[in-house]
């Protein structure tokens, strides 16, 4: 126990890259590194509600073999304890979604995240939550009821990973697997202080098992598998992991995770454009910050004019709405709570369904969206920009009326923007205001990943890990 006494830290805080680390020289055991993050969910979890279903008891079970077997050439994750947002499938276990009507669906197989993780040697320890249908940037249902924030009682945790984000801040396992269809993996990070990247379309394979249909074309490629973790690095190491081929995703690429090299750092585009909406000022600090923290590593950032995101999201979430009410209303009337039927009622409004030929002229206005950007990602291979363009929001606030939806998704172009062209964003906190963490995001070429990550770990290391303020309070 040496290495975790010099460490400095409690195992449950340590990374998911420390914890692989020391189990390969023998230093800490899967057993060690297991239990004392299932102490830790056990301890508090019932103060945010992040994790809904205990693992615990199988997972030493699991650690306990690992240990006895050894780690494996392949498994650069052994003995890390991850988390799994109860929306996918894994095997013996309810895929609810969190809707109550869903609660008894027993997956009849693993999701490729899960077996992806499973092969690496990590070991899950819980499955988290999300909001009903997946569908709202908080976390709230009436299966599971509220998850909390990590900071304080009236902020949202974010959604739709807002279980992973919020557990895996608290100490709940290294690595938390989410998903995002329009930001439900970086308003989680947002929110919570965390950080990610929302991968590409074709880059983490997704299937679900017990799926009864397939879901609309917009979903398939909107919504991406990845992953939240408190240090940037731990997302690297885990989207390694999930980046591997599985037959099951027809839109899968098998292209490897880090692209080729450039000769130099990619230079970075800026760009603050609001586009009308006010933009609080701690937003605006944190873009300066992240802008600074990136000259001050080597790159070159320039402020840009780019191609119209507002325009983008707008058409964008307009199209998801219209293929909603044909792939999945049914269900949301039938079986969703009156708060998420309400906000379905908001969302219509604000965002009307496209019908017919006016939806599949969205579909074609995609390509001249993706095309745009990918000219501008030819010269500047990495894009700084807002996420939201205010830091976390109340909990409620999008069931405060369509004041509420404006203020959470309405001023969210810069995130389902790039759900709809299918590019990856990566977000990492740049700020600390008012006792909460602010991000920003950093938009990349397709299948380059990497470079976000890169440019996120020089946000990282010069503001700091936000996980550490957390757990100094």
């Amino acid at each position: 126990m040496s290495d975790i006494e010099a460490n400095g830290r409690p195992l449950w805080q340590w990374s998911a890259c420390d914890i692989a680390q020391a189990v390969a020289r023998g230093a800490v055991s899967c057993e060690d590194a297991t239990g004392a993050a299932i102490e830790r969910m056990r301890a508090t979890n019932g103060k945010i509600n992040a994790v809904v279903e205990d693992l615990g008891d199988a997972a030493i079970e699991t650690a306990r073999g690992q240990d006895k077997a050894g780690a494996g050439a392949e498994q650069p994750m052994f003995g890390v304890p991850v988390t799994i947002k109860e929306n996918i499938d894994q095997k013996g276990h309810t895929t609810p979604n969190g809707v109550a009507a869903l609660a008894k669906t027993l997956a009849p197989g693993d999701a490729p995240v899960v077996s992806n993780f499973k092969k690496a040697g990590a070991i899950p320890i819980g499955r988290t939550n999300t909001p009903e249908f997946s569908f709202r940037a908080t976390t709230v249902n009436e299966l599971h009821g509220r998850t909390f924030s990590p900071w304080n009682d009236w902020a949202s945790a974010g959604g739709s990973s807002g279980g992973a984000a919020a557990g895996v801040m608290m100490g709940y396992g290294a690595v938390a697997h989410g998903n995002d269809i329009g930001g439900s993996l970086r308003f989680p990070a947002y929110a919570c202080g965390a950080a990610t990247v929302k991968p590409g379309l074709g880059r983490v394979p997704a299937y679900n098992p017990s799926a009864p249909e397939e879901r609309g074309p917009l979903a398939q490629i909107m919504s991406v598998q990845g992953v939240i973790a408190r240090e940037v690095r731990d997302v690297r190491l885990a989207m390694e992991t999930l980046v591997a081929y599985d037959p099951h995703d027809p839109w899968m690429v098998p292209a490897p995770f880090n692209g080729p090299e450039l000769g130099g750092l990619p230079k970075v585009g800026f760009s603050r454009e609001t586009y009308g909406v006010e933009m609080h000022p701690a937003v605006s600090a944190a873009l300066d910050t992240a802008r600074e923290c990136l000259v001050d590593a080597g790159y070159v950032v320039e402020e840009i004019e780019t191609p119209n995101v507002q325009s983008c999201g707008d058409i964008g979430f307009r199209a998801l709405m219209g293929e909603v009410k044909v792939f999945f209303e049914a269900d949301i009337r039938k079986h969703g709570s009156a708060d998420i039927n309400a906000i379905f009622d908001d969302y219509f409004e604000m965002f009307p369904p496209f019908e017919g030929e006016e939806q599949l002229k969205a579909m074609a206005e995609r390509a001249r969206f993706v095309r745009e950007w990918t000219v501008l990602l030819h010269k500047y291979p990495l894009v700084l920009t807002p996420f939201m363009l205010i830091p976390t929001f109340k909990w409620d606030r999008d069931m405060e009326g369509q004041d509420g939806v404006r203020e959470v998704l309405g001023a969210a172009f810069y995130s389902f923007s790039m759900n709809f062209m299918g590019l990856p964003a990566g977000n990492v906190p740049a700020n600390y205001n008012d006792g909460l963490p602010v991000g920003v995001q950093i938009v990349g070429q397709r299948f380059r990943e990497d470079l976000i990550l890169d440019a996120c770990e020089a946000v990282e290391q010069r503001v700091g890990i936000m996980a550490h303020k957390l757990w100094a309070r």
